[in-house]
């Protein structure tokens, strides 16, 4: 399992009875590999995941498998409100092909570290896939402190990476201080991510991907190559983008941002609505002004499948 590179976080599209638009999703994946991602990363928080069936999670990993045929990974975000499900989901995700797991803690009930170590344990040990944590305090109101996700590397082989999404970058630094190179460091916070790769981050688990895969992936090849004059000019033109990801309506915003780059439509599902009004007008127009604005990539950016 290579963790290093961009990874977006798919979106889940839906047709306009909302139901999960299996083609479109297909197609996705596999443009964002062609734009240069290392890798799909399926139903988190960005997916929608907690607004999906057992089943159609199921076959929304089915479709992403069969789209990208090996090219590269598809990893499965393991989530559920009992870990019995969440072993479950682990399971199936073996089954239908998938390369790794994005492990995060239960659903609703907050534990102490006793009891989210033992779910996350579950996980791990369910499959032999390997396993990135994902740490999101903000969302989630459970935060692996540094010290425990050096006890749990020392306990499961299969545990190989981190989503690091406090929003401090300190963090990767205090886990590299612990661990070394013995895990992978992903960033999950768009708007952090030449801060997060200046102190070890190897990886960037990106929200904005979704539309604009190929300035995602120039962004994150400068900020390793130390190429920091072209780095943080792209991530002056970027930023406004990749505030989007870290704001209660992220996922609304960033599915805007798709439909108005030409790739994918605007549609939630409740309990999300799609924005409107001013906020709706606001968004617009800051996309919109930036999309004109638009530099040109060394590459080419591959166009979407019609």
């Amino acid at each position: 399992m290579n963790w290093k590179g961009v990874m977006p976080a798919i979106t889940t599209s839906f047709t306009e009875s909302l139901q999960v638009d299996h083609n479109f999703v297909a197609r996705h994946c596999r443009w964002l590999l062609e734009n240069g991602c290392t890798g799909i990363v399926a139903l988190g928080s960005l997916g929608e995941g907690a607004t999906l069936s057992v089943e159609e999670k199921l076959q929304l990993l089915r479709t992403c498998v069969g789209a990208v045929q090996g090219r590269a990974p598809v990893v499965a975000s393991i989530s559920a409100l009992a870990t019995a499900e969440a072993v479950t989901l682990a399971k199936a995700a073996v089954e239908l092909g998938c390369h790794g797991l994005m492990v995060l803690p239960p659903y609703v009930y907050k534990g102490d570290w006793r009891e989210t170590k033992t779910h996350v344990a579950a996980v791990f040990e369910a499959t032999p896939l390997a396993c990135m944590l994902y740490n999101n305090p903000v969302a989630y109101g459970t935060d692996f402190l540094p010290e425990q996700i050096c006890e749990l590397a020392a306990e499961h082989a299969n545990f190989e990476a981190v989503k690091e999404s406090s929003t401090d970058v300190r963090r990767v630094s205090a886990i590299r201080a612990l661990l070394g190179q013995r895990l992978e460091i992903l960033v999950g916070v768009d708007d952090a991510i030449l801060e997060a790769i200046g102190v070890g981050a190897t990886g960037w688990v990106a929200g904005l991907a979704n539309a604009l895969p190929r300035e995602s992936v120039d962004l994150f090849d400068f900020g390793t190559s130390g190429q920091t004059e072209k780095a943080f000019e792209l991530y002056r033109w970027f930023l406004p983008f990749l505030r989007m990801d870290t704001v209660p309506h992220f996922v609304q915003l960033i599915k805007l941002v798709q439909e108005e780059a030409g790739m994918g439509n605007a549609r939630v599902r409740p309990p999300r609505l799609e924005l409107a009004g001013h906020e709706l007008g606001q968004a617009r127009e800051i996309i919109r002004s930036a999309l004109r604005a638009r530099p040109q990539s060394p590459l080419a950016s591959i166009q979407p499948e019609t």
